[in-house]
């Protein structure tokens, strides 16, 4: 009766994910209760609230032996330095985006997103069955980090532009906030780009810091009012095809909790990360018609001349990226061999019936 309760309460908080194949059985021991920093402010739409999640399933499947208390976004420590409070042993756990510490470990941008890359569904075959998430442990380990994959936005937009961009003269000398390996890709088709919390988009752009600015979707974007600052939404998504939310726990808490324990963070993570990529598709719907409709969005895609000029910087990034440091030529190796490895049934499956769906459906 005890497992049936435990399964039954597992099911309710995983959003329809498999049950774990585990049962904690101590649930007379001690409770461990640790803190997770985030670079979210609290009770963000999907990105912070995606957080307080994580922490609710670990503590129903541990049956209250684990507890986490979640800290948005300069509660703890500031929002980019998630990475430093958790490897330092300030908080146990963090919540984040990985391209964030690019100045730390340069193969950490490999684990968010890689422009022109892989989509979700490939990511997380990448990461669960391709090897990927061996390859994360491994680069974080040496950073007293265990990495997780807590959530992904899936495609997010190209990003929020005062004014239209009808050619790539038209892209020259803006500032943009962009982070990660786009950003070093933008960079080279002559946009100043800037990394700055999510928190600080809004003023910025209202005050004349930011001409433009990727943020995530719809359903963020809205929810931080970038409709009010920037009349132009671009929908080429180049940037992050695909963008894993991280979670990290430090390496020496980790090591402490018994094995069942680290089942069931193991596993709340997996949940996490499906139930993350199941809310975008469904709030980011809703709130592209609340932006277009509503708000008279005008959305627009980025002209030919942009993309192309987008590629070839985007590779031209990415040769240099592994040129310099040996930890980037092994992740994306591994990365770029399994892209191509799934990539011939990507185009022959999904692409294919998204084709055919917009020809015959409309």
């Amino acid at each position: 009766m005890e497992r049936r309760n435990f399964l039954k309460t597992l099911g309710a908080g995983t959003a329809g994910a498999v049950a774990a194949p585990f049962v904690s059985t101590a649930s007379a021991q001690e409770t461990v209760t640790w803190n997770m920093v985030t670079s979210w402010p609290t009770n963000f739409p999907a990105l912070g609230t995606g957080a307080n999640e994580f922490a609710e399933r670990i503590e129903r499947m541990s049956g209250g032996r684990m507890r986490v208390r979640v800290h948005g976004a300069g509660e703890m420590v500031p929002p980019l330095e998630v990475f430093d409070a958790v490897s330092g042993g300030t908080a146990e756990m963090g919540h984040s985006a990985s391209y964030y510490w690019r100045g730390k470990v340069a193969a950490a941008q490999f684990f968010t997103a890689v422009p022109f890359g892989m989509t979700t569904t490939e990511t997380n075959a990448w990461l669960y069955q391709g090897g990927g998430q061996a390859l994360w442990d491994e680069l974080y380990a040496e950073h007293n980090l265990k990495p997780f994959a807590v959530g992904n936005t899936g495609t997010q937009m190209a990003g929020w532009f005062k004014k239209e961009i009808n050619s790539l003269e038209d892209m020259q000398g803006l500032k943009l906030r962009l982070p990660g390996l786009a950003g070093e890709a933008m960079s080279g088709i002559g946009v100043t780009t800037l990394t700055i919390p999510g928190s600080e988009i809004f003023t910025s752009m209202q005050t004349g810091v930011l001409d433009a600015a990727d943020w995530v979707g719809p359903y963020n974007d809205l929810a931080f009012g970038l409709h009010q600052v920037a009349e132009y939404y671009y929908t080429s998504a180049w940037n992050e095809p695909s963008a894993i939310l991280e979670g990290t726990v430090n390496l020496d808490a980790w090591q402490a909790l018994p094995d069942d324990l680290k089942a069931v963070v193991s596993e709340a993570a997996r949940a996490s990360n499906l139930a993350m990529i199941s809310e975008y598709a469904y709030r980011n719907a809703e709130a592209l018609k609340t932006l277009v409709e509503e708000h008279g969005v005008k959305l627009r895609s980025f002209p030919d001349d942009v993309m192309a000029a987008l590629h070839e910087s985007s590779q031209r990034v990415l040769q240099q990226q592994v040129a310099s440091d040996e930890a980037s030529r092994r992740v994306y190796e591994a990365y770029r061999d399994f892209q191509q490895q799934v990539r011939p049934f990507t185009d022959v499956g999904e692409f294919a019936y998204l084709k055919a769906r917009d020809r015959l459906v409309g």
